[in-house]
């Protein structure tokens, strides 16, 4: 796990393969995803790091329901609200399966990709305190607001910061090797352009993504012009 300072206030952590986001305010903590399970030593540590302890954190925002994305609540969340949108709040609770891409006109260095992850038991189910919807807005970082994004899964969303010109993607949006595109393994491929689109209209100056770096500085051209390919 590496843990990297992107704001006086935001740090990334890469857990393997995917990141999760821990942003600092006052004396409380907000986490935006959590890695696939077996995470939560990481999580901890990274905590630990910056002086902090689990008790401090008061809120986990899931930004959609794949397993890489929320597969440590249980081993962290006990005393924090856990957030989902309310589509995939059903997965997190265990009560279906996570969304699977759509395979029907996929890419075949994106078949490839997908053929070739490597296995990933399910995640313990957690309890869900907050069904999120588009709107909603939330008390951290001069007022988070939910962004519905369907196209990756039902339930996806983006978190975004107006005051910090910063958008928390999830896999709506990738940038791997300093290439930005719409992120791969979708369920709804056309409706996650859609969604790729309506987050290129936002002010940005970073974009944190679950797979890749961060999109930063001039976000919103780099985001502007992968859409008017999409």
């Amino acid at each position: 796990m590496d843990l990297v300072e992107l704001l006086p206030t935001l740090h990334q952590l890469r857990l393997g393969t995917g990141n999760a986001y821990l942003w600092r305010e006052r004396d409380a903590l907000t986490l935006i995803d959590t890695g696939t399970p077996g995470s939560g030593d990481d999580i901890r540590g990274a905590i630990e790091t910056l002086g902090r302890t689990l008790g401090d954190l008061r809120q986990v925002i899931v930004t959609h329901g794949h397993y890489d994305h929320w597969g440590a609540l249980s081993e962290i969340a006990a005393n924090a609200t856990i957030m989902v949108h309310g589509a995939d709040a059903p997965v997190v609770r265990g009560e279906t399966s996570q969304q699977l891409p759509l395979l029907a006109g996929m890419p075949d260095w994106e078949r490839t990709l997908y053929e070739n992850l490597p296995p990933m038991p399910p995640p313990t189910p957690a309890r869900v305190d907050q069904e999120l919807a588009d709107g909603d807005v939330l008390d951290f970082g001069g007022g988070a607001e939910v962004i519905a994004i369907p196209g990756h899964t039902d339930g996806s969303i983006a978190i975004h910061l107006p005051a910090h010109r910063l958008l928390f993607a999830g896999d709506t949006v990738a940038n791997v090797n300093g290439n930005t595109m719409l992120g791969v393994f979708n369920s709804d491929p056309a409706a996650a352009a859609g969604s790729f689109r309506r987050l290129s209209e936002l002010d940005l100056s970073m974009v944190c993504v679950g797979h890749g770096d961060p999109v930063t500085p001039d976000a919103s051209s780099r985001l502007r012009e992968v859409a008017t390919r999409l």
